[in-house]
């Protein structure tokens, strides 16, 4: 199993556990104080068990190898379960919106101060989870991974507004009763503005949007370091799970072999390859070049010698 893979699953695993303990501890704590936005907190955390797992699955089923049916291997299955997570999110989020409102208007007890304390523990366990887990995914280019680690920073903004909504109604549960339960209604808007940021993404990645332009200058740089490569006219690349597919339209001189022309295109894909451990494969289309008619014809010149990218 790839190693990348394999760190992956076990920072999802350790997700899963301390999301598990925290919404044990927020709703029953919560529940206790008689506090909204603790309580919706940690319902909050219930729903990142589940969306763990769903990453957990996710990059279980992307690691599995290329077959004749997926040729290009399973990749989309991690993209997949990054967009399955944006809708759980969509939905708890809105629940957690609707619950907050209908108890403004309900009268209610004022919460207890040691409702407090559950929320300082989430804001410490989470900000340490999503500074491992972006690391972490921008390292291994998972897009579940990084949804997740998306998700623990909205969890340290959400336990962010509901110690400020709680707070605020400590200080004075006869004037402010409802500030706990605005904030947990703030909770609920965060996690579906996070949701609505990890659909657009995931959706990005789906449709085969190209990379940044300086991963694809990567990619010429290296392949125009290989002798009898003259120019890229096209560089095309595709996400799938943690890896990129690359098209490459590269230009040799048109009076070459097919044979002689076959082993520069290899030795391009297998630099490629070795340089870019981001690359899963790359596949070269051979082009006659111009430039090298250019020079015969004596039109040579600085412009001339430049790569470029046909349209």
């Amino acid at each position: 199993m790839d190693r990348l893979a394999q760190t992956a699953r076990r920072a999802a695993l350790l997700g899963i556990a301390v999301s598990a303990a925290l919404a044990a501890l927020k709703i029953t704590v919560g529940l206790r104080a008689h506090s909204t936005a603790v309580v919706s907190d940690g319902i909050e955390s219930a729903g990142d068990v589940l969306t763990s797992g769903i990453v957990l699955l996710g990059l279980i089923l992307a690691s599995r190898p290329a077959d004749e049916e997926h040729p290009y291997g399973h990749g989309r299955f991690e993209t997949l379960s990054a967009l399955l997570v944006g809708a759980i999110l969509f939905g708890s989020g809105s629940l957690i919106c609707i619950g907050s409102l209908h108890g403004v208007t309900a009268p209610a007890r004022p919460p207890a101060s040691f409702a407090v304390w559950p929320l300082v523990v989430s804001l410490v366990a989470k900000t340490l989870l999503w500074s491992w887990k972006r690391s972490l995914g921008r390292r291994v280019r998972s897009d579940a991974l990084l949804a997740d680690a998306s998700n623990d920073a909205v969890d340290i903004l959400s336990a962010a507004v509901a110690l400020t909504g709680l707070s605020v109604t400590l200080f004075d549960p006869v004037r402010f009763r409802a500030s706990d339960n605005v904030g947990g209604f703030g909770v609920g808007l965060v996690v579906v503005g996070l949701s609505l940021r990890i659909v657009r993404d995931t959706v990005s990645q789906l449709v085969d949007t190209m990379p940044a332009e300086q991963m694809l200058a990567e990619i010429r740089h290296i392949a125009l370091e290989v002798p009898g490569a003259l120019g890229i006219e096209k560089c095309f690349a595709r996400k799938t799970g943690f890896h990129y597919h690359v098209d490459l339209h590269l230009e040799v001189d048109p009076d070459l072999t097919v044979r002689a022309s076959h082993a520069i295109a290899t030795q391009v894909r297998i630099a490629i390859k070795e340089n870019l451990d981001w690359v899963a494969d790359v596949l070269v289309h051979v082009e006659p070049s111009p430039l090298d008619t250019m020079r015969r014809d004596g039109c040579e010149g600085p412009s001339a010698l430049q790569p470029h990218d046909g349209k």
